[in-house]
């Protein structure tokens, strides 16, 4: 397996992340191996699980992202490639990753409002990205929120929330 993407910025404190940010980490982890070592979902699986600190992550949400994203690939493609300013082909992996990730999230996972979603992508483009990885992510995934998340969107525009 290639080696996982290690976080370069600041990232909140451990005991301060919830489960479910720890599942998006190791989720990004392990679409990295994916993207990069081109390795096969279970053997992928099976080696981000054993990782230290995975007992702490929402598992339930790292195999929906995971899987999710895998299975989902082409059509997570679709929706972020009209948004880009670049080949896809041309993405790092990890910004990849995460714009699949925030994509998927977008789609499905209601119960996460939409800034969060954008807000936790961020912050994992900041952590394991590139210098300015993450304003791109938030291009993208500021991008797609009014098409997958049209009324949650319009409502938090019209209360203020967002820009408009």
């Amino acid at each position: 397996m290639s080696e996982a993407p290690k976080p370069s910025g600041k990232p909140r404190k451990s005991a301060a992340k919830s489960g479910r940010s720890r599942a998006r980490e190791f989720g990004l982890q392990a679409l990295y191996q994916h993207l990069v070592g081109r390795n096969e979902t279970g053997a992928i699986d099976a080696f981000t699980r054993d990782l230290s600190g995975f007992n702490k992550a929402d598992a339930a949400h790292y195999d929906a992202l995971l899987h999710g994203c895998v299975a989902e690939a082409e059509a997570l493609d679709r929706l972020i490639t009209p948004l880009l300013d670049r080949k896809l082909a041309e993405l790092s992996p990890i910004e990849h990753a995460v714009m699949w990730m925030g994509a998927y999230e977008f789609q499905h996972c209601p119960d996460v409002p939409w800034r969060v979603v954008l807000n936790e992508y961020i912050e994992l483009a900041k952590a394991f990205g590139g210098t300015d990885g993450h304003k791109y992510v938030n291009g993208v995934l500021g991008g797609l929120a009014p098409k997958l998340r049209a009324a949650e969107v319009e409502a938090d525009r019209a209360a203020g929330k967002a820009r408009a």
